[in-house]
């Protein structure tokens, strides 16, 4: 498996690749990968012909009090994982070749960004969008692939990549999650026992919300008032109902919408989702 690190070379394989007529797919990570970056490897590799995963510790989407210096880095473990999954290259740039000296561009999603996890994480959304800007003009490909546990990101790269052309195809994959029900993530390797028992609340609230909107509650307010109040022993950052599509807060259920919310367990903020087709 080859491994590239300045965009320049990056870019060459995959030029190379597809002027044979083969088809390129990228899965954006930021490593310390588990088995929702695996079914994600894997869906590339069942449709294209060549699969790129990116690692890459993105600085630009941390805030300074943030966990940058601490997210977990693991890099021989990741590429076994990538390895075995079916993919052929990773693009594993570091900060100075993406961001070098004098680095002054920005891609930020107005309204999208915003909310949610933007009325906390203010930066966050600006650096996801550059970052993946930037990963898809040193891979070039053809499809993209995310999964859906980061909700307000998937909306906003979809956005991103219609409104600026850039030619990429995005596939989004369900969350897989832990057979309790908790959401897999690279954060997850920060709670204790006892705080992965407390996190548990997260996935319990939102399928509680599925099942009043499945039982026939079209009141967001009522959804959101008894998902919220399942949260127990965690800092609950937001719960909120949204329209699937613009991910502005609805008052009723009608048509698809988003039941997302953030809570802190700990000193590890946890996010999740579920989509209501409405």
């Amino acid at each position: 498996m080859k491994i590239f690190r300045t965009p320049g070379e990056m870019r060459r394989w995959s030029f190379e690749q597809r002027a044979r007529g083969k088809s390129v797919g990228l899965v954006p990570t930021m490593g310390a990968l588990h088995a929702g970056h695996r079914a994600l490897v894997e869906a590339s590799a069942a449709r294209d012909d060549f699969t790129v995963v990116s690692i890459f510790v993105n600085p630009a989407q941390f805030a300074p009090h943030e966990d940058f210096d601490k997210y977990p880095r693991a890099f021989e473990g990741d590429c076994r994982l990538i390895e075995e999954a079916g993919a052929h290259a990773i693009y594993a740039p570091d900060a100075a070749t993406m961001y070098p000296e004098g680095y002054a561009t920005y891609i930020e999603v107005k309204g999208l960004q915003d909310g949610l996890c933007g009325k906390t994480r203010p930066h966050f959304f600006r650096g996801v969008a550059t970052v993946v800007t930037k990963l898809f003009n040193a891979v070039q490909p053809d499809r993209a692939y995310f999964g859906l546990k980061d909700g307000q990101q998937a909306v906003i790269i979809q956005r991103m990549t219609k409104d600026l052309d850039l030619g990429v195809e995005i596939v989004t994959i369900p969350t897989v999650r832990e057979a309790d029900g908790l959401a897999m993530s690279s954060r997850n390797a920060y709670l204790s026992r006892e705080e992965r028992e407390r996190g548990l609340s997260l996935s319990r609230a939102l399928f509680h919300g599925q099942a009043l909107m499945e039982a026939g509650e079209r009141d967001a307010a009522r959804i959101v008032e008894e998902a919220r109040a399942m949260m127990t022993d965690m800092k609950v950052d937001y719960v909120e109902l949204v329209d699937a599509a613009n991910l502005q807060p609805v008052d009723r259920v009608d048509g698809p919408v988003m039941l997302t919310m953030a809570a802190f367990v700990g000193n590890t903020r946890l996010i999740d989702n579920i989509k209501f087709k409405g």
